[in-house]
């Protein structure tokens, strides 16, 4: 019988196998391959062998969606959960080399809102995808440098004083990490060394998405292990969540999807983000698929019925600043998934939306909580408004408490990472009758 802790060893080694959102997608590919999945193209006209599928776009989103016995339109609507692949990242530019006072660098550019800091002095390095061409084609390939250890040194107090009272960062000067000590040719020997992983004779690099990336593996710690530690649990671990739940259904009687998107953490708007139309586009092509038609009536219809849970991570009370958060809304870390709220709809919950994630709640057995900003601080946002608005589908932001997040290295709870999968089964296993009825 699988357990809490056994769920969080099976999170290290998901995260672990997950450097950048292409690795994500391409260990959730693995996954759902060897569930009996079968893989879409977008390109290409559908036709359902099973009842199982998955589709990929720009090689960072996915959707993978399980087909339920009432697919006719307007008998029924989708249960989707969505989530997202990326997390703050140092990204290299694309002249990344060059070479400054002795020493070889690449230049880098910060994605989304990190805090930088964290990321000094750490062994970092080098992932991400690579395109190539060969014989006029261009190909792409993953890759991961991880026997390159890189690291971006922090200036020695003695040349910065009040460092620690003001330590500000600037992303062009501080960042750039140490890679060599200058030497002619020590550029070629690193696109030597990408083109080595590929094993292709004769190709060249034509251009890439590269990162940097923390070398420290995931791990649990805390007295009884009761925390999960590693960068990237936002939001890696709601898309671990959503996926092993999906994979654990069995002939669900609603079309059950997995929604996960790349650029969340940069306002989600590109092809593959959640203001893109991925997720509309495959939902039309699911029930067109299924039932041979497609009537706009009808498609408004089943999305009238639907129903979708935003998984993101939520702010867990701070022990040594407990100031930041509001004194009826402080969530901790052991608690139980939280429902995020906002009077301005940065979250995407209402009053009916947090009524049915509550009631699967208590359905799963597990406990929850509320998360309200304090009203002098502006809270964060997530896919569910965009979702939302952009579907016309009603939604609920929740996520499981956490601290450090977007530092280098968060913490969570490796009870909650469980009790969020327990209610995502819930979710999927119960008839959309038996969720929603307005």
């Amino acid at each position: 019988m699988e357990t809490s802790l056994i769920f969080a060893e099976d999170l290290l080694h998901f995260i672990d196998a997950s450097p950048t959102p292409f690795h994500a997608v391409s260990e959730i590919k693995k996954r759902l391959n060897a569930a009996g999945f079968e893989e879409l193209k977008e390109q290409e006209r559908w036709s359902f062998k099973g009842r199982k599928c998955y589709v990929v776009r720009g090689g960072t989103s996915i959707i993978s969606f399980i087909l339920g016995a009432e697919v006719l339109p307007c008998h029924s609507g989708f249960k989707i959960i969505g989530a997202h692949t990326d997390s703050p990242i140092l990204k290299l530019k694309q002249n990344y080399a060059y070479n400054q006072s002795g020493y070889l660098q690449f230049g880098v550019e910060p994605y989304g809102g990190g805090i930088w800091r964290t990321w000094f002095d750490r062994d970092l390095y080098i992932a991400g995808r690579v395109i190539m061409r060969k014989d006029g084609k261009l190909f792409p390939s993953l890759v991961e440098l991880k026997d390159l250890v890189v690291s971006i040194p922090e200036l020695a107090v003695h040349l910065h004083r009040d460092v620690n009272e003001n330590g500000a960062i600037n992303s062009q000067i501080d960042l750039p990490p140490v890679i060599a000590l200058e030497a002619s040719g020590n550029i070629d020997n690193f696109n030597q060394r990408l083109l080595r992983e590929f094993g292709v004779p004769g190709a060249e690099i034509i251009s890439s998405s590269l990162s940097l990336c923390s070398t420290e593996s995931a791990s649990l710690s805390g007295l009884n292990q009761e925390f999960i530690r590693s960068g990237q649990l936002d939001d890696l671990a709601s898309c671990h969540e959503a996926i092993e739940s999906l994979i654990n259904t069995e002939n669900p009687p609603t079309t059950c999807v997995v929604s996960l998107w790349d650029h969340e953490e940069i306002g989600s708007r590109s092809i593959q983000g959640a203001d893109g139309p991925f997720l509309l586009n495959t939902l039309e092509r699911i029930v067109e698929a299924a039932t041979g038609m497609l009537r706009k009536g009808d498609f408004q219809r089943i999305l009238a019925r639907s129903f979708c849970i935003s998984a993101d991570m939520a702010h867990a009370v701070h022990p040594n600043h407990t100031e930041k958060h509001d004194s009826h809304h402080r969530c901790k870390i052991g608690g139980g998934p939280v429902i995020k709220w906002n009077a301005n709809q940065h979250y995407a919950t209402n009053d009916l939306s947090a009524a049915v994630f509550s009631d699967l709640c208590d359905l799963s057995g597990v406990a929850y909580q509320t998360f309200v900003a304090r009203s002098d601080t502006p809270c964060g946002s997530t896919i569910g408004p965009i979702a939302s608005s952009g579907l016309g589908v009603l939604t609920v932001d929740v996520g499981n408490p956490m601290l450090a997040m977007h530092s280098i290295r968060e913490q969570c709870g490796v009870e909650d990472h469980f009790a969020m999968k327990k209610v995502f089964e819930t979710f999927f296993s119960r008839g959309q009758a038996e969720i929603i009825e307005t």
